[in-house]
């Protein structure tokens, strides 16, 4: 017999209004804004729901309609898609890269952006075509890279800058 994982079926709940499945929570809540309902989803181990979103009225015009497994499936991938851009849009807005060509090759030049409460900072670094690392310094986290500047930056040899 093989070794097997806990499983996490015994944590899943299946009710008309409380779904929770695959690492997902969704919760049918009353509509605070109107007289109808909403569906909230929220991943496990988050502290905010990632989706909110109207839900559908029952047969009685009254009561919201039951979860089930097919509107379980659409919420956990609609969310899902939710979470992944806004995890892109995130990564974006941290990081910036620039390729500069030199007459040594290409140098790739990345800012990383680190919201720290206490102590926001960014990296600026500079690698070469093969991943080795040319310079790297720590620059404020309001440095704006461009183009133009990380090509003065490899051309200055990696110049102390922002």
């Amino acid at each position: 017999m093989m070794n097997e994982a806990p499983d996490d079926d015994a944590h899943d709940i299946h009710e008309p209004r409380l779904w929770q499945d695959k690492g997902w929570t969704a919760r049918v809540i009353k509509n605070n804004d109107d007289d109808g309902w909403a569906v909230e989803m929220v991943r496990r181990g988050e502290p905010e729901p990632a989706l909110v979103g109207p839900w559908t009225m029952g047969r009685d015009k009254k009561n919201p309609k039951p979860l089930d497994t097919a509107a379980f499936n659409t919420l956990v991938k609609t969310a899902s898609e939710v979470v992944r851009r806004h995890e892109q849009h995130l990564h974006a807005r941290l990081h910036k890269q620039f390729e500069v060509d030199t007459a040594g090759g290409r140098v790739t030049v990345t800012l990383d952006i680190v919201p720290d409460d206490d102590d926001p900072h960014a990296w600026l670094a500079a690698v070469d075509a093969f991943g080795a690392e040319l310079a790297s310094q720590r620059v404020a986290p309001t440095f704006k890279l461009s183009a133009a500047l990380a090509a003065a930056w490899v051309e200055g040899n990696f110049a102390r800058s922002g």
